[in-house]
């Protein structure tokens, strides 16, 4: 392998990530303390934000966080409720492909954009990590989950 291609193989990834942050509504006792969906949409957008641009995560670099799309409501189909979703695109630096798998396996992952490089080659080791990571964050997913319906 020549050090042009090998260069290739050890370059960041950059890549925009897609992530719309759900509201639901929380009716209020009498005439106080309800908040609407988009508004708690809002608030766990802004949480999240602040947790992205202050907590590190170990082989990703967050580059921009774009907030300015609007806050849209749709009617959820088993609930029959009015859900509100805060959108935010984060543009990240990665390591690996593996680091940018904890983003693409949470709830709230709409759209990945790969911007840079232009072309991936993954070897059969890559794959096997990659295949690994996911795995991993599928395992971490479904704990959370059986911890969250048990504890009702």
């Amino acid at each position: 392998m020549n050090i042009q291609n090998e260069d290739l193989l050890h370059r960041p990834l950059r890549v925009k990530v897609r992530m719309d942050f759900k509201g639901v509504g929380k009716p209020g006792r009498f005439l106080f303390g309800g908040k609407p969906s988009d508004k708690a949409a809002e608030d766990l957008r802004e949480q999240q934000v602040a947790v992205f641009r202050n907590v590190p995560i170990q082989g990703i670099q967050v580059e921009d966080i774009d907030m300015s799309a609007e806050v849209y409501t749709v009617v959820d189909e088993v609930s029959n409720h009015e859900v509100a979703y805060a959108p935010v695109t984060l543009q990240l630096r990665a390591e690996t492909l593996e680091d940018v798998v904890r983003f693409i396996a949470r709830d709230d992952f709409r759209k990945i954009e790969i911007i840079d490089p232009p072309n991936l080659a993954l070897t059969k080791y890559d794959v096997e990590r990659l295949l690994f990571r996911v795995a991993e964050e599928m395992r971490i997913y479904r704990a959370l989950l059986e911890r969250k319906y048990n504890s009702r």
